[in-house]
This record gives structure tokens, sequence and C-alpha cells, in this order.
């Protein structure tokens, strides 16, 4: 095969590559978009026959045209967060705040390895927070907050030397706040106001088992 031939074929096999990637991305966001309510309309952009979403509105994409950052804060969206949001490998901002999302976090978000920020906080999600989260090794800002989550802080998110600032304020947290980790540098106002995580016990992030 001639050096001519090899690189045409080089070309069009990376291009299939890009447009596979590009496609599942798009069929991710896709599914998503069938769990949500919009009546904003401020998904009719989304058009499922393209052949990637890097036209959609609210959807940024890298020179490669992978998602790199999905903005759908104060939105008016209802709905669920469904598991298929972790095919978008290439995510760096997950902004999803201020709208009225309901049900559980999906573990397999901790699947997002490239995610910087996620930004969850003031909708209704329910459940726990992942234990999967502590997988996110790039995260930095991680904000929970005004929502309905339960349970404990995982033990786990203590592995996460990159998080700087974290938010799960105004849940119905419980159990131990951890100490390791960046949870060494947490002011208390990043837990207060849970059914059992609040109190003078805060002060300093001393260890105090409130149970769950």
């Amino acid at each position: 095969m001639s050096l001519q031939c090899f690189l045409f074929s080089l070309v069009i096999l990376l291009n299939v590559s890009l447009t596979i990637s590009s496609n599942s991305e798009g069929n991710a966001l896709h599914v998503f978009r069938t769990r949500l309510s919009d009546p904003k309309n401020v998904l009719q952009s989304w058009d499922p026959t393209l052949v990637n979403p890097c036209t959609w509105f609210h959807v940024t994409c890298n020179s490669n045209n992978n998602v790199v950052r999905l903005d759908l804060g104060n939105s008016y969206i209802s709905g669920i967060l469904v598991p298929e949001l972790s095919e978008l490998q290439h995510l760096k901002y997950l902004e999803l705040y201020n709208n009225n999302l309901q049900g559980e976090i999906p573990v397999e978000l901790g699947n997002l390895k490239s995610l910087i920020s996620m930004d969850l906080y003031g909708n209704a999600l329910e459940g726990q927070i992942p234990s999967s989260f502590s997988k996110l090794k790039s995260l930095k800002f991680l904000r929970l907050n005004n929502n309905k989550l339960v349970g404990s802080i995982p033990r786990a998110l203590s592995a996460l030397s990159n998080l700087t600032f974290l938010d799960v304020s105004n849940n119905n947290l419980c159990g131990t706040i951890p100490v390791d980790g960046p949870f060494e540098n947490f002011p208390v106002q990043s837990f207060e106001n849970n059914s059992r995580l609040s109190g003078p016990e805060l002060q300093g992030l001393v260890p105090y088992d409130l149970g769950c």
C-alpha cells in the first residue's frame, strides 16, 4: 500500500471514529431529552437526526466534536437523570441547577472521568450521594445543595484530592462528616440544614456520629 493510500485510509478511519463517538453522545443526550418535560422549549434544537449534538443549544463541544459542557441551569425542565449521561466521556461541566429534576442520582455518573464541575443544586433529587463519585478524580466543584438527598456522605469522597468546593447543605443527610482529604478545608456552611448533620459539633469538622 502506498503512503498516500495509507494516509487516506487513516483519515477515513479517524472520521468514522469521531462520527461514532459523536453519535453515541447524541444518543445519550436524546435519551435524557425523552425523560424531561420542557415547558419553555429550551431543548427544541436537540435534533437526534443530526450527525452530532454540537449544534444544539446548551451543548458545547471541543474541536473533536466531543461534548464537554451541558448548560441547562435555570431552564424550567423537570424529569429524571438517566444513566446514559455517563456516555459523555469528555464532559467537563454538568450544569443542571435550579430545575425540577427528581429521582435518584445515577451511580453511573461516577464514570464521567473528565468532569470538573457538577452542579445539581436546587432540584428535588432523592436517594443517596453515590459513592461512585469517588472516581471523579478531576472534580473540583460539587454542588448538591437544596435537594432531598438522604443517607451519609460517602467517606470515599475523601479521595477526591482536587475537590476545592463542596456544598451539600439543605438536604436530609445524616451520619459522620469525613474529616480527611479535602474535607479539612470545607466550611460549616457546606453541611448546614441537614436532618442530622447540624449543630455545634460541626465546628472544626470534629467527627461526631449522629447516626443514619
